[in-house]
């Protein structure tokens, strides 16, 4: 096997530069091979209540074009959140986790990705919309102007709005836990967004990395609240709990990028995911890289569950926590895997 590139060679994509014409796909289902377990059914009662009131707030709040209300139903928030959160307290809380998942989309697809994002001038982007959960504090003056500022666009008033609402129940520790991960998150949109802008491909273990911070990890920080319990610092910050949520939220967000691999292949050639990686790395075709990447899952599936199951005998409080990471886990994976007007699979088996 050749020795993987420097990480100053520019990039280059694999195959042929008519890919994404030529690339055939088949229509949903479970990725061949894919490790996964059993999603709890979505309930379509909520499904449809809490679809209606997201619906509802971002009409409210004007988050976006009238336009893009298509998309946003082809998304199925509703059922992301009722499939991710099967435990959830009540259908406020399941609401809330809605707003803070299309609030994370709407900042990724407006500042970073292809309705209106680029990599250019991201960190300022960005930085305003972290104040928007960590609000400034200071001047009067300089707080009247920062709220006023929060008002100015559909991403910033939809990070604001969702973060009050999660705030009214969730305690101080696990909002100030999801301000700390939607930093996280930045910081990965920024490392994606410079390899970008420099043409650069990153080796196999960089981009994994990478993908550690742009993950879901906002969204499974949000399970004990949602489920309207909290799992204390002390024992959240714990090295092996820790490890535990970095292989739950490494695992999912993998599985997106293979459900999404022939979607971001035909929006844009270029576009970093885990198979293109491997397939520049190892100077093999996107077939071969792909089948890779669904083993580079799997092992990382394989580990949290045997090492979550461990941790499950620490205590019923922990064991809970693993309990929600994995629903989560497992209801993200049967969205993406029965979410066919949104995702196709390569026609590789």
């Amino acid at each position: 096997m050749s020795a993987p590139p420097d990480t100053t060679t520019p990039f280059s994509p694999p195959g042929p530069p008519n890919l994404a014409h030529t690339l055939q796909t088949r229509r949903g289902g479970a990725v061949p091979g894919l490790r996964h377990q059993p999603a709890v059914p979505a309930d379509p009662v909520k499904v449809e209540e809490v679809d209606r009131r997201l619906e509802i707030w971002a009409r409210g709040l004007d988050l976006f074009p009238e336009a893009w209300f298509e998309d946003f139903a082809s998304f199925q928030v509703g059922r992301a959140v009722v499939l991710q959160h099967p435990g959830a307290a009540d259908l406020d809380r399941l609401t809330a986790a809605g707003k803070l998942l299309l609030a994370e989309n709407v900042v990724d697809d407006c500042y970073c990705e292809d309705k209106g994002g680029s990599p250019r001038g991201l960190g300022g982007r960005l930085i305003m919309a972290q104040s928007a959960i960590d609000p400034y504090h200071g001047t009067a003056e300089g707080e009247e102007q920062w709220r006023h500022g929060m008002q100015a666009d559909g991403p910033l008033r939809s990070y604001h709005a969702a973060f009050q609402d999660y705030a009214a129940f969730a305690t101080p520790s696990q909002t100030s836990r999801f301000v700390h991960d939607i930093a996280r998150l930045h910081l990965g949109y920024l490392a994606e967004a410079a390899w970008a802008e420099t043409r650069n491909m990153p080796r196999v273990w960089e981009y994994l990395v990478m993908r550690q911070f742009n993950n879901f990890r906002p969204c499974l920080s949000l399970v004990d609240a949602v489920d309207g319990y909290e799992l204390p610092d002390a024992v959240y910050a714990r090295p092996e709990i820790q490890r535990i949520t970095a292989l739950a939220c490494n695992a999912t967000t993998l599985v997106n990028d293979l459900y999404s691999f022939t979607k971001e292949l035909a929006n844009d050639p270029t576009h970093l995911n885990l198979p293109q990686v491997v397939a520049a790395n190892e100077r093999c075709g996107l077939k071969a890289a792909y089948l890779k990447s669904v083993d580079i899952h799997n092992e990382i599936q394989t580990a949290f569950e045997e090492e979550a199951a461990l941790l499950s005998a620490m205590s019923p409080l922990v064991e809970r926590y693993v309990q929600g990471l994995s629903t989560w886990v497992a209801g993200n994976h049967e969205w993406h895997a029965t979410n066919s007007r949104r995702y196709h699979l390569p026609n590789y088996w």
